[in-house]
Formats: structure tokens, sequence, C-alpha cells
């Protein structure tokens, strides 16, 4: 299988794409772990794997994501069912959740994650806050769903909720989310990767912050005072909605960076 490995990766390098992603396709082509294909390199792919790599292989040349292919991807730790049309998690989102996890909560929080998607920053946050009441929004019945099969998998009692926005919850230590924020005028620029996924969950408005807006002002209201707001968006919006929080009454407002060094998140906190 080494040969089929060297010209997956050769296929991938020319796109311009990682050439680690071969061991994954050809993994799940064979049928197997990657642990276990590391150890039987030296032997011919098992019948069909070949086609099917190739197969796989044209596929994510077309831009399809390598997430969708695998059908799960990890977060924090966690193992996340994905599927195509729902957003993918990313690891710029994992420091979202370090964040929330580093504020000074009550020792049984009441915590929502707004527009949760696969669920993976409520499951995260139910994993290690696990005296935590931690509920999920989202409006995409599909996520939704994805976002329950994960909490039954993971064996996390996460209370989702269809519904936009905070769901008219009320008496919460802490409003996290990462939401749609890329620019409208971002599509005409955007890797054909993104084309796979919810646009509803990307963009927002010309700005990028049709939803953060409206978010900020619900969760004013489904705060306690002094629970905090913590929001992921883009580089290039953060400081605009950080000046916004402020006007809006909200104290502590803080730019964070992410670990690449772009601002990127956005801490605030209703008075207490």
């Amino acid at each position: 299988m080494i040969r089929l490995l060297r010209e997956l990766e050769r296929e991938l390098e020319g796109a311009g794409l990682p050439k680690g992603e071969a061991l994954d396709l050809l993994a799940l082509a064979a049928g197997l772990p990657r642990k276990a294909l590391l150890l039987r390199l030296s032997e011919p792919p098992p019948p069909g794997a070949e086609a099917r790599a190739r197969e796989l292989l044209k596929r994510r040349l077309s831009g399809y994501p390598l997430q969708y292919l695998l059908g799960e991807v990890e977060f924090f730790g966690l193992p996340l069912k994905v599927a195509e049309g729902v957003l993918i998690p990313r690891p710029e989102t994992e420091g979202l959740v370090e964040l929330a996890l580093s504020l000074p909560l009550p020792p049984r929080p009441r915590v929502l994650d707004v527009g949760t998607g696969t669920g993976a920053i409520a499951l995260a946050l139910k994993r290690h806050l696990p005296e935590a009441e931690v509920h999920a929004t989202e409006v995409d019945p599909r996520a939704l769903a994805l976002a329950e099969e994960n909490a039954r998998r993971l064996g996390l009692p996460v209370r989702f909720l269809k519904a936009p926005l905070t769901g008219g919850l009320r008496g919460l230590d802490l409003v996290v989310s990462n939401p749609p924020y890329l620019p409208e005028a971002y599509r005409e620029v955007a890797p054909k990767e993104l084309a796979f996924e919810n646009p509803l969950a990307l963009y927002a408005g010309p700005e990028g912050l049709d939803v953060a807006r409206p978010l900020a002002g619900e969760a004013w209201e489904a705060l306690r005072p002094g629970g905090f707001l913590l929001l992921e968006l883009a580089p290039e919006n953060v400081g605009l909605m950080a000046e916004e929080l402020g006007a809006m009454g909200f104290q502590e407002v803080a730019v964070l960076r992410d670990l690449l060094g772009r601002e990127r998140y956005l801490r605030a906190r209703r008075p207490p």
C-alpha cells in the first residue's frame, strides 16, 4: 500500500492540500484505523481499496471537506460526528472553550451555547464542567439532530432547544457562541470547501455582524448580573463589536487573540 499512499500524497500536494491527508483517505478506503494501516503499509491494498482511494481523492480534489469524507472530527478531545450541510468545528473554536473554562463561574453554572451546530462547544463544556446545566440552541433541524446524536454517543446530557439565539432563556451565567461572522462579500473569495457547509452558519450580512448584534441584545436579557458573554468573531469585526458591547452597557469588554495571534474572541460581562 505504500505505493498507493505516495501516489495520493503527490496528488494532494500538487493541488495545494496537505499530503498528510493521504493517510486518512487510504485508511478510509482500506477500512482500517490509521494506526492499523501504518502497520500494514508493506502489504498489498485490500480488494477494492485502490479504486475507493482514487474515488475519495477525486472528491477531495473537488473541494469536498476531508471531515465530511471521514464522517468525524475531534474537537477538544471529543470525537464528533459531522455531516454535509452542518458547520465543521474548527480548531480556533477550541480556544473559545478554553476561555469559557477559565472564567470565574459559580459552582453550578447555567450555560448556553448559541447556534450549537454539531454540539461541539456545549458538549466540550459539559465534559469539563459536569456540574453545569448546559443548554444549546439551534435553528437548523439537521444540525440539531446531529448535536443530539453526538450527545447520546458521548453520554453527555445537554438540553437542546430548536430556537434562534438565546431561545428566551433567562438567569444564565454564561452565553457562549461561535455565530456566523463572515461578511457576504467573502463568498466571492471563499475556499471551495465552504460551499459544502450551510451558508447560514457562515455568513452574516455586510459586516458579518448581523447575528452577533441581536445575540448581544438577547444575551443582556438572558444573563444574570455578573454573567459573561463570550463570542468568536472574525479579526476584521471583533473590534467593532467590542465597541458596541461597551456602548450597550457591558463591562470588562476584552478582545482576545487566538494561537496565531489574531484578534478572535470577545469577552464581556453584564454589570454585577
